[in-house]
């Protein structure tokens, strides 16, 4: 008897903090569920595209059938309720037609709704500068070389896409953040391979020039040397040809770095271009960000008398040589 009640008593030990893991999870799940007003007719949607596996009853089988989610379109509900679309239901932006199962496969030819379709001319986001992001995109080079297969959404997930990744204090989480975008194609030839037959070409190659790749791409950016800088927005968005990329050590290891202008130009919180723009940044971390002209003279002085003193040395040693 006494064993069978140590037995119970043990069980109850390890399954009360299960027990207890359970109704937290619960918890935030319902609190999740909550803090978003369409969360739960998205929900309609998830519990298929949010998923690998689906499941469905087959009228003509009758029975339930298991079936493989397209990978492309799989929405990770957990990146979706972090990024800035969160608070919208999926039928604000597709078609209600796509509430029944199965769906009518003419609602592939859909079309998809642009940035500006729902940005544009709208105060509430006069801040971002959204037409003149607009205006630059149609100037990249990913625009001019694609046309209309260029869309904001190659490179800006709508189920994912989160503007505070680019707007906090940690740049490195920033930098991560912009190069997956960048990677994303350049780093993926089944999506770079939709807009051209030609072969991806390898990063590490073509950038083979630059010392201790690692380190720098680590630390800046991609659009650091590949777009056109403008001071009104907070990414440039005028990708500019490869010959016209960066290519200069100078460009960036300098007290006037093009990073002040770039990558530390909006490392405080808040979107004040003007203020932001014109503050004197000190990057401690950039050879050559905090370079002082007085120690660099000082330097080359006290080279030259070094160079000096060993040249006039040896001329008097040739001169008074003994014969």
């Amino acid at each position: 008897m006494k064993e069978k009640l140590k037995t119970i008593i043990k069980m109850g030990l390890f399954l009360i903090p299960l027990l207890f893991f359970y109704l937290v999870l619960i918890a935030q799940n319902q609190e999740a569920t909550s803090t978003f007003e369409y969360a739960e007719d998205n929900q309609q949607c998830l519990k298929c595209h949010g998923h690998t596996y689906y499941n469905y009853y087959n009228d003509w089988l009758e029975r339930m059938i298991r079936e493989r989610m397209n990978p492309y379109f799989i929405v990770d509900s957990a990146e979706y309720y972090e990024a800035n679309h969160r608070n919208f239901a999926c039928i604000d932006c597709h078609t209600s037609e796509y509430e029944n199962f199965p769906h009518n496969g003419e609602l592939r030819m859909e079309p998809k709704y642009a940035c500006m379709d729902c940005h544009g001319g709208d105060d509430t986001y006069a801040k971002f500068n959204f037409e003149q992001i607009e205006s630059e995109f149609y100037n990249s080079i990913h625009s001019s070389k694609h046309s209309d297969d260029f869309t904001c959404w190659m490179c800006h997930n709508p189920h994912s896409y989160k503007i505070s990744a680019r707007t906090n204090r940690h740049l490195n989480k920033t930098i991560q953040y912009d190069n997956n975008i960048c990677l994303s194609c350049h780093a993926d030839i089944s999506k770079y391979q939709l807009l051209t037959t030609l072969e991806n070409p390898n990063i590490l190659e073509t950038h083979s020039w630059l010392p201790n790749q690692v380190l720098h791409f680590q630390s800046v950016r991609c659009i650091e040397c590949h777009t056109e800088i403008n001071n009104y927005i907070l990414v440039a968005h005028n990708v500019q040809a490869k010959d016209k990329a960066v290519q200069r050590c100078v460009e960036c290891h300098s007290q006037n770095s093009i990073l002040k202008e770039t990558l530390y130009k909006y490392q405080n919180e808040g979107f004040s271009y003007s203020e932001n723009r014109d503050r004197s940044l000190e990057i401690p971390k950039l050879i050559g960000g905090n370079r002082r002209y007085m120690l660099n003279l000082a330097s080359v002085i006290i080279f030259i008398l070094v160079l000096g003193g060993i040249s006039i040395h040896a001329v008097l040693r040739i001169i008074l040589k003994p014969r």
